[in-house]
C-alpha cells in the first residue's frame, strides 16, 4: 500500500524475530528426525505453521482481522451507559436528525471501504483516540513521547497536562489540522489508529493525557510515509508545527519504528476491519456518515458496476464449468479404458 519505509536494523537479533519464535512454540514443527529416509528431507509448508485459532483471536487486533479491535472494546461500557440512560428516560437520540429512505428517497452515503469520507473518518478515529484516553488501564508511558519533556510549543506546558483527559473536539482539531496541512487521505487516518494501537500493544504502554499529541504525531507520520505515494517529510510538519525540529521528528520516528519491532505491514482484512468497527462506533455514538438522495446519475453508474461485476462472476461461473466438465470426461475416458482392459 503506497510507498514504503527503509529502516536500518541493528546487528543484534532482531525483537520480532524473537516474538515470532516465541509464539510458534505453540506450534510444532516436524523435523527431518521425524521422516523416514526414503522420503528425503522434509520442508514444512508454511500454512502448516500458522497459530493456532485459539492464539490467533487472542492475538494483536493490529496483525490478525480475528481480533477485537481495542478501540471498540473501550467504547462498549460508554455506549452501555448511554443506552441505559436513553431507555430510562425514554429518549431515542438522533431520530430526529437522523435520515431515512422512503419509497420516493433513497439515501445513501458516499464513504466506502476504499473510498472512505475524510471528515467523519477523522471524527471517528479521534473518538476511537478519546475512549483510548478516558478507558485507560493505568498511565504507562515513555519519556519519548512526554509532551512536557518534548513540547510540541514554546507555549508552557500546564502543570495538570498529565491529570485533565483531552475532549473529543480538542483531539479532533489536532488530527484534521495535522491532515488538512499535509493534505493526507482517509485510507491514512485508518492506517493511523492500528499504528497506535500495535503501538500500545507492543510496547505496553498507554495513551494519557501526558503522551497522546506526540503519539498521534509519530502515528500520523509513519501512516504517511507508508500508505501515500508522495509522502510528507519531516521537514514539512515542522512547518506545521512551527516550534517542533527535525531532530525531534527524527529521533520521534525511529523510536516509534523500534516499539513496532519495524512492523508496519497492514493487511487488507485488518484494514477493512478498522474500517468498519469504527462505523460500528460512529453508530454507536450517533456520528452518521453524511447521507445525500440517490441521483439518477449515481443510480446510473451504480446500475453499471452492478452489471460489470455481473458479467465478470458469470465469466468466472463458466470456467469453472468447463474445468469441471474437463475433469468429468477425464474420469470417464479412465473408467472406459479400465472396463476394456
Amino acid at each position: 500500500m503506497g510507498g514504503s519505509v527503509s529502516c536500518c536494523f541493528s546487528p543484534g537479533e532482531s525483537p520480532k524475530l524473537h516474538r515470532r519464535r516465541v509464539d510458534l512454540d505453540e506450534c510444532p514443527i516436524t523435523t527431518t528426525e521425524d521422516v523416514s529416509e526414503d522420503t528425503g528431507t522434509y520442508l514444512q509448508h508454511i500454512s502448516d505453521r500458522e497459530l493456532p485459532d485459539e492464539l490467533a483471536q487472542e492475538a494483536n487486533p493490529s496483525d490478525h482481522p480475528r481480533a477485537s479491535t481495542l478501540f471498540l472494546n473501550k467504547s462498549q461500557t460508554d455506549v452501555r451507559e448511554k443506552r441505559k440512560s436513553n431507555y430510562m428516560n425514554h429518549m431515542s437520540p438522533g431520530l430526529l436528525t437522523k435520515k431515512y429512505s422512503s419509497c420516493s428517497t433513497i439515501f445513501i452515503d458516499d464513504s466506502t471501504v476504499s473510498q472512505p469520507n475524510l471528515k467523519s473518518t477523522i471524527r471517528c478515529v479521534a473518538l476511537a483516540i478519546y475512549y483510548h484516553i478516558k478507558n485507560r488501564d493505568s498511565n504507562r508511558s515513555l519519556d519519548i513521547f512526554d509532551e512536557k519533556k518534548h513540547p510540541l510549543s514554546r507555549e508552557k506546558v500546564p502543570d495538570d497536562y498529565s491529570v485533565v483527559d483531552p475532549e473529543h473536539k480538542l483531539i479532533y482539531r489536532f488530527i484534521r489540522t495535522l491532515f488538512s496541512s499535509a493534505q493526507l487521505t482517509a485510507e491514512c487516518a485508518i492506517v493511523t489508529l492500528v499504528y497506535l494501537e500495535r503501538l500500545l500493544t507492543y510496547a505496553e504502554i498507554d495513551i494519557c493525557p501526558s503522551n497522546w499529541k506526540r503519539i498521534v504525531l509519530g502515528a500520523i507520520l509513519l501512516a504517511s510515509k507508508v500508505w501515500d505515494d508522495q509522502a510528507v517529510w519531516n521537514v514539512d510538519y515542522c512547518q506545521i508545527l512551527k516550534d517542533i525540529t527535525v531532530e525531534d521528528m527524527n529521533e520521534m520516528e525511529r523510536h516509534f519504528l523500534e516499539l513496532l519491532q519495524f512492523n508496519i505491514n497492514v493487511p487488507a482484512s485488518v484494514y477493512a476491519k478498522y474500517y468498519f468497527d469504527l462505523r460500528s462506533l460512529a453508530d454507536d455514538n450517533n456520528l452518521s456518515f453524511p447521507l445525500e438522495p440517490l441521483s439518477n446519475k449515481r443510480a446510473q453508474k451504480l446500475e453499471a458496476i452492478s452489471r460489470l461485476c455481473e458479467d465478470k462472476y458469470k465469466d468466472l461461473s463458466k470456467s469453472a464449468m468447463r474445468r469441471s466438465m474437463s475433469a468429468d470426461n477425464m474420469i470417464g475416458i479412465k473408467n472406459s479404458q479400465a472396463v476394456l482392459s
